[in-house]
């Protein structure tokens, strides 16, 4: 795959999502640099309100993507040419991440011509966290996200829901070390 053109494809995007109300958030390597840590990616993710799948099913088909995978959990969608790239979409139905998408909020993006919707940065830790635990051989590169996020937000972060994250997935004691390292003192 060469170079997805986010410019692009965002534009067609967000204009939709605005005028249809899709309740959506950013999250990934695009969401690690709308928080003010920019890290290169090669695909678009979304969380999404699972009763505005069609709706989004819809854009994405009338743009040319073709849907290769459909879980109750999430959907991957390509499209043939590389500059518009992949989008995957993880399907919020579930109480937390339906909080994930209420916590999140408008961020500038291009310069200020253009707003995104990104979850905040502890709900993006949260997904880097489920993230390793689902595949451990992702840890390095999910932890320095994390770290980066951390270092960047620690101070005005929620650590106890960071914390709620890391005990989720069996992995209560990286929480408290994060904390002690980017946390304030208490």
């Amino acid at each position: 795959m060469l170079s997805m053109d986010f410019e692009r494809v965002l534009k067609a995007l967000l204009t939709e999502f605005e005028r249809q109300q899709l309740r959506y958030g950013v999250i990934g390597g695009f969401a690690m640099g709308a928080l003010g840590v920019p890290r290169a990616t090669m695909d678009f993710d979304l969380l999404v309100h699972r009763d505005d799948l069609g709706v989004l099913h819809g854009l994405l088909t009338s743009l040319g993507y073709q849907r290769r995978a459909l879980t109750e959990n999430v959907s991957h969608y390509s499209h043939p040419q590389d500059a518009w790239g992949d989008v995957d979409v993880l399907h919020a139905f579930r109480p937390a991440s339906l909080q994930m998408l209420q916590r999140s909020r408008l961020v500038p993006i291009f310069g200020g011509t253009q707003t995104i919707r990104v979850l905040a940065p502890e709900d993006v830790i949260g997904f880097k966290v489920q993230a390793i635990a689902n595949n451990p051989l992702r840890k390095v590169q999910d932890m320095a996200d994390v770290e980066l996020l951390a270092a960047a937000h620690g101070g005005a972060m929620d650590w106890s829901r960071i914390q709620e994250y890391y005990d989720l997935f069996d992995l209560g004691e990286e929480g408290r070390q994060l904390k002690k390292r980017f946390g304030d003192a208490e």
